[in-house]
């Protein structure tokens, strides 16, 4: 394939050069997958309503989230390991963040540190923080994310306990493979060439700043030990008067908790079920945001991630109370078909649906898309 016109273009190239458990890893959801597969059908059942006799001549497709210009209402979402679906893929997307004008959030679990990707790319980022036992380590977290300039702390709420995801087993998925996996490995020599070139092979942010975390294997065992089943709203407050600046909170999915988040003054949430990898049997975010919008739009900021694969979904999100989305799945598809220019196809792509998709709706700016503009 060497005509890209759509996400779903990107996905198949991307699984195509990929080893299959990054890929699984990806393109997946905890247990019976039935969110995660209700995130992109419940997107395409919202109808957008077609207007016309209407000059479309000067459409504007930008916006501001959390405080920040963007392009297009969309922004890249915190994905664990992209520097393995993609040679020093965190600094690559950043850098194709940059260079477009949309926000881009470093995930905790990252390759690449976040020193490295500030260094590399010189603009300010969010950065995604999951809340560990190790408190020391959080603490250590939060003043990195100052000293390297991030401009928003993304505190992920919903990984209190892990989803079982069975692909991930079944594939032994680990930084050292078995046999099946570099047999697997073997059929990418594209892929293969990159990681070995590449100076980014572990988890910058961890290893060597964690407790006893010195290797792949000390911090896999660390990982398993560390999520914390105690994260509650206290810590919220706690984590606030260690950041002093603009937080997001990540994974509300329910309107008692986003009131709550509204009544402690979080200013900006993000509609989230964590991309259908957590709880199984949930409702997507796309059906949650409006009644969410419904109750704290006017207090709070929303955002939504899990489920968006076009710019058609864009102007739905926003349509039902978003200020724009974060993009998970399809970063990763585009990142690893294709590498920073895969990325910024994809900005290029969305960008142009959603352009059209406002022209055909008689949209000139995206502050005017509203309710009024679907039929859910």
């Amino acid at each position: 394939m060497t005509t890209v016109t759509c996400v779903e273009d990107m996905r198949q190239l991307y699984r195509r050069r990929v080893p299959r458990m990054f890929y699984d890893y990806a393109e997946s959801g905890s247990y019976t997958e039935s969110t995660f597969r209700r995130n992109e059908t419940d997107f395409q059942s919202i109808q957008i309503r077609q207007r016309v006799g209407i000059d479309i001549s000067d459409i504007d497709t930008s916006t501001r989230m959390a405080g920040a210009s963007a392009a297009i209402p969309a922004g890249f979402a915190p994905v664990g390991m992209l520097g393995i679906q993609n040679a020093g893929g965190e600094i690559k997307v950043a850098r194709a963040a940059r260079d477009f004008g949309v926000p881009f959030t470093l995930s905790t679990m990252s390759i690449c540190s976040m020193e490295q990707v500030a260094e590399a790319t010189g603009a300010p980022f969010w950065f995604q923080l999951y809340v560990v036992k190790d408190r020391e380590f959080v603490r250590d977290l939060i003043q990195r994310a100052k000293a390297a300039k991030c401009s928003a702390l993304v505190v992920t709420m919903d990984l209190s306990m892990l989803g079982q995801r069975h692909k991930d087993i079944k594939n032994q998925l680990s930084i050292r493979p078995n046999l099946r996996n570099l047999l697997n490995i073997a059929t990418k020599p594209g892929w293969a060439y990159e990681m070995a070139r590449t100076p980014y092979r572990s988890f910058g942010n961890v290893i060597g700043h964690a407790k006893g975390v010195d290797d792949l294997s000390s911090l896999l065992v660390w990982a398993a030990e560390m999520v914390d089943p105690a994260l509650d709203w206290k810590d919220i407050e706690w984590i606030r008067k260690e950041w002093g600046g603009p937080i997001i909170l990540k994974g509300i999915m329910d309107v008692e908790d986003a009131r709550i988040a509204a009544e402690l003054d979080i200013r900006t949430i993000v509609v989230s079920n964590h991309g259908g990898r957590q709880l199984d049997g949930a409702g997507s975010s796309i059906r949650w945001l409006p009644r969410i919008a419904d109750a704290v739009g006017e207090r709070v900021e929303l955002m939504l991630d899990s489920g968006v694969r076009s710019g058609m979904d864009i102007f739905r999100a926003r349509a039902l109370g978003a200020s724009g989305v974060l993009l998970g799945r399809a970063m990763v598809y585009a990142l690893g078909a294709q590498g920073q220019a895969g990325v910024t196809t994809l900005l290029n792509i969305l960008q142009k649906e959603l352009r059209t998709t406002m022209g055909l709706a008689g949209k000139l700016n995206t502050q005017s898309i509203g309710r009024d503009d679907v039929i859910p």
